[in-house]
């Protein structure tokens, strides 16, 4: 049976552990924990590697501004935009409600809406899709065009995503990253990654103009099995766009949080 205060602080441990391997492979930026906040800063132009989170449960309003106005001031004094990712249930409920209002005292704005989601049991079955092949990242131009994908994806430049991921260690050995292949080209892009016991599933992705053709689900299926296999886990754990959501409760997710995605206004 879900325990919505369990999943949702596994969602959170996930996040920061995770990007604190996403920053140790860039190289750069900063791992910190204080005043309740995890900041894991790769400050890359690829603006989701800047990630700051709340580690604990806030009760009153204060606290939020506090938490929010740190925030703020960190992001200004870094040369690259990146989130504060702000989990709704972290906060209590009488106070969740004002954090719009919250996050523009602060300098701040809700940019994007996510969600924490979570499979019990990855599907022992091996994926396929009749127009796919799979190759597993390994070589420089997969990294490249995985980094494209995902640029394309999310509506970013072209050297945002590459230069996240460029000559990444963690997405070419650890993560079981993999491109699903259309007549030749690379158009759908998925990693699980072994986080703590829990394959993390992260940047996923799909060419706009290959969308809506099953290569993204195919792509996190064949992501999810391959890294099960290799390593046993049956549970995985992952932050959703409004888009992806749909695609991940096909596969067997189920929502354990709501993620507002903080960001400097203007």
């Amino acid at each position: 049976m879900a325990n919505p205060a369990v999943d949702v602080n596994e969602s959170v441990s996930q996040l920061a552990d995770t990007w604190e391997s996403i920053v140790l492979d860039y190289g750069a930026g900063q791992i910190a924990n204080r005043n309740s906040l995890a900041f894991r800063w790769a400050d890359s132009k690829f603006s989701f590697f800047n990630c700051i989170t709340l580690m604990e449960h806030l009760t009153d309003i204060g606290s939020l501004n506090n938490c929010l106005t740190s925030s703020a001031r960190y992001m200004q004094e870094r040369s690259e935009p990146g989130f504060l990712w702000l989990f709704e249930e972290m906060l209590d409920p009488e106070i969740r409600t004002r954090i719009p209002e919250a996050a523009s005292e602060s300098g701040l704005h809700v940019a994007l809406t996510g969600y924490g989601m979570a499979l019990d049991e990855i599907s022992p079955d091996s994926p396929s899709h009749p127009d796919l092949t799979f190759v597993r990242v390994d070589t420089d131009d997969d990294l490249l065009h995985y980094a494209d994908i995902n640029s394309l994806a999310y509506g970013m430049p072209i050297e945002s995503g590459r230069d996240g991921l460029r000559d990444s260690d963690l997405w070419r050995n650890e993560a079981y990253a993999y491109l699903g292949i259309y007549r030749g080209e690379p158009v759908s892009a998925a990693a699980s990654i072994q986080i703590n016991g829990r394959l993390f599933l992260a940047l996923v992705a799909t060419r706009p103009d290959m969308q809506r053709r099953g290569f993204g689900e195919a792509t996190v299926r064949k992501a999810l099995s391959e890294g099960s296999r290799a390593t046993g886990i049956k549970r995985s754990v992952l932050h959703a766009t409004e888009a992806g959501r749909p695609v991940y409760e096909r596969i067997g997710y189920r929502q354990t949080s709501t993620i507002r995605f903080l960001t400097l206004k203007n």
